[in-house]
This record gives structure tokens, sequence and C-alpha cells, in this order.
């Protein structure tokens, strides 16, 4: 059932859901774990979503691992993916634990934004919700994705 994994805060995001399809992904273990997030986000959201929507998830997972590979010492460990009826749920985690410095940063100039803190930016506004997660090794940052063809398999 869903909650298991994420707690209150994905509750709230999306409630409680029959999960329809679930893809776990050891990032750790890939020599390209962008092109591997990609991959297994569109193979899993195959059928459930328009190519936009199918597109704005694998873009979103691509900023959710390229962030863990550009901030973190080791790198993403993991990313999942759970499909349900109208919404699929995405999270990479990693070993860092500084949750403080995963925000939009709304107060950055134009000129800041040009080299970095677009990412997470690109994140809220393609998702419906998103947020960071302390864990006992580490963070997750958890994205929601609502699709647009639900209960199509």
């Amino acid at each position: 059932m869903y909650g298991t994994v994420y707690g209150s805060d994905t509750d709230c995001a999306v409630g409680r859901r029959e999960l329809v399809r679930h893809q776990w992904v050891n990032l750790a273990e890939e020599a390209e774990p962008l092109a591997c997030a990609r991959a297994q986000v569109r193979q899993t959201l195959d059928g459930r979503a328009s190519a936009s929507v199918v597109d704005d998830a694998v873009l979103v997972a691509s900023e959710l691992v390229g962030n863990a590979l550009r901030h973190t010492t080791a790198g993403p460990d993991c990313m999942n993916v759970e499909v349900y009826r109208d919404a699929a749920v995405l999270w990479v985690h990693d070993s860092g634990t500084d949750t403080e410095r995963v925000k939009p940063r709304a107060d950055t100039s134009n000129d800041e934004l040009l080299e970095c803190g677009r990412g997470l930016q690109l994140i809220d506004e393609l998702t419906a919700r998103w947020f960071v997660q302390p864990t006992a090794i580490g963070k997750m940052v958890v994205a929601v994705v609502e699709l647009d063809n639900p209960g199509t398999i």
C-alpha cells in the first residue's frame, strides 16, 4: 500500500491510492545513471500518459539525478518510480544530508540562473508537488507528476 516508503508527506501529495506499476533502479552501479533514469521513467510510464507528460517526467528525473551527481560526493544511489492511476511519484535517493540546500532559489538573479538554479524551478513547474525528505542514510527528493490518461495501461 502506498505510504510505506514515504510516510505522511507523500500521502498528502497523492493520497492513498492503488499502485499500478513500480520500478526501483540501483543507480550506484550504473556507468550512466542519467541515461538509465531516463530510460526507466519512459519504460515505466509507457501507456500511462501522453508523450508530453512522459517527456516532462523524464526531464524531472534527469534534474533529480543530475542534481545528485553535481551536488553530492557519491551521486545518486537509487531511483524509484511509482505509478498510480492519475499520478507518478519519482524519487531519487543520495547520501547527502543537507536538505536545506534543496529548494528553489526564488531570490536568485537572472545572471545566477544562467549558471545554476534552474533545475529545481523546472521541477517546480512540471510537478504537482515536490519535496525533500531526510532518511537514515541521506535524503530523497520526491516529485509527483500528474498523469493525463488515468486508468489506461
